[in-house]
């Protein structure tokens, strides 16, 4: 199962919480790991919306939840989740997003909108099916695979009445 990480004018964010926290539910009881309540509660904050959040702003919005949190109470969370493949890092902003493709182990293409914040998580096999032969052909070994392109989303090109460029 995906979590759609397209944003229509009709968009109900409440689908993309529930799908997340059912799959990493079923997914823990699969995997014989457990998803805490600290862990759940990040997890649902993180997918709150489609923006990258930062892990001292989880702590803020995580005490009245939980007044004992720390900030080693979030990273140990998001260590977790990542580790599981819930989240990603968006190296770029310093935050996390949640992921769309929970069952699936991937690369991401992440496309950041710079006006509205909006963080869009694509598959992009073709892009990564490049860059996997590049980096064959520099006999380089990597040990992650993300790709962060900052600009303009759809929706606020259109807001802007810009074109985006080809």
């Amino acid at each position: 199962m995906s979590i759609s990480t397209e944003l229509p004018s009709t968009h109900n964010h409440s689908n993309c919480i529930n799908a997340a926290l059912t799959m990493a539910t079923q997914l823990c009881v699969e995997r014989g790991v457990q998803l805490t309540s600290i862990r759940q509660q990040v997890l649902e904050l993180i997918w709150t919306n489609h923006h990258a959040v930062k892990a001292y702003d989880l702590l803020e919005r995580i005490k009245p939840l939980q007044s004992a949190a720390k900030p080693a109470t979030i990273y140990r969370a998001l260590d977790f989740l990542m580790a599981q493949g819930f989240i990603h890092r968006v190296e770029s902003l310093n935050a996390f997003i949640g992921c769309c493709d929970l069952k699936t182990a991937h690369e991401q293409l992440l496309l950041i909108c710079k006006q509205c914040k909006n963080v869009e998580e694509r598959h992009a096999d073709v892009v990564m099916q490049a860059l996997v032969q590049e980096l064959q052909n520099a006999n380089f070994i990597a040990h992650s695979k993300a790709i962060e392109i900052q600009g303009i989303c759809e929706n606020c090109s259109q807001t802007l009445n810009t074109e985006i460029p080809a």
